[in-house]
């Protein structure tokens, strides 16, 4: 789930090209919205970070860990004549653990302020209006945190798809109206000109061993923002690591033989 696209007039008509050319007293005031939680990372590039092993992703490198997996998620940007997407491109990194999920995205933000505060209300409420849910503001390990209660459908095809194990804690009650509460928890990071944004679902939400195990990789997350001017929100470029690749190629236990980027994507199931 990303957020929504609006944006403030001013970064409209400044966009990021405009405010490199500020002058330099005006930038000095700046330097707390140019930085990442002091306390561990999420970590810039060109901070001093701690090494360990890392999927490299381009504008993100997400560290791996005993059974996590990692699926890469598509957007269409082309279509058949029949509507069917036949391009894309990668939009969000799924980081799973258990039975827990966490989406990663990255994107441009302007030089003189973070963005966290204008999308977790935006966010908030486009749930409201638009998925009928309910949300509430709270203060987590990153600071300013959104959780969200929406309904999620339970048609007969989700509920086959479902683990037995998973589908069995489900109240009946929930099964015969066709759908159940579902808790979203959004997490914001503003760093210098990026701005990433995890939303988790799943056990985790309750979980804390599983949402431990999630924090650390989200803590361990190095963003590569770039030089080039971009507007402010505009997503930064994923690429595929080269792990996915060679895992499609080889075939090896845990991984997808298929790659069809717009039904699951690229997948490794876990990284040992």
């Amino acid at each position: 789930m990303a957020f929504g696209r609006r944006r403030q007039a001013d970064e409209q008509v400044t966009g990021e090209a405009e405010e490199q050319a500020r002058p330099a007293d005006e930038a000095v005031d700046e330097t707390a919205a140019e930085s990442a939680p002091a306390e561990g990372g999420p970590w810039d590039s060109e901070d001093s970070y701690p090494e360990m092993q890392r999927l490299d992703f381009g504008s993100m490198q997400i560290p791996v860990a005993q059974g996590l997996g990692f699926q890469v998620n598509f957007e269409a940007t082309e279509v058949d004549d029949e509507g069917n997407p036949v391009n894309g491109r990668p939009v969000a990194v799924l980081v799973q653990y258990g039975e827990s999920a966490m989406q990663l995205q990255v994107f441009a933000a302007p030089k003189r302020s973070g963005i966290w505060d204008d999308v977790r209300r935006e966010t908030a409420g486009d749930i409201q209006e638009q998925a009928q849910g309910q949300t509430q503001e709270g203060e987590g390990p990153f600071g300013p945190e959104l959780l969200a209660m929406v309904p999620a459908a339970l048609t007969e095809e989700v509920l086959a798809e479902m683990p037995e194990e998973v589908r069995s804690q489900i109240p009946q009650e929930f099964i015969d109206q066709g759908w159940a509460p579902q808790v979203i928890r959004f997490l914001g990071v503003d760093g210098p000109r990026w701005f990433l944004q995890a939303v988790v679902q799943g056990a985790a939400i309750e979980n804390e061993e599983q949402w431990q195990v999630l924090e650390d990789v989200l803590r361990g997350v190095v963003v590569t923002r770039g030089d080039a001017p971009m507007p402010p929100r505009d997503l930064l470029e994923l690429r595929i690591p080269q792990e996915f690749s060679e895992a499609n190629e080889e075939g090896g236990d845990g991984a997808e033989q298929t790659f069809d980027p717009f039904e699951r994507g690229p997948e490794i199931t876990e990284v040992r």
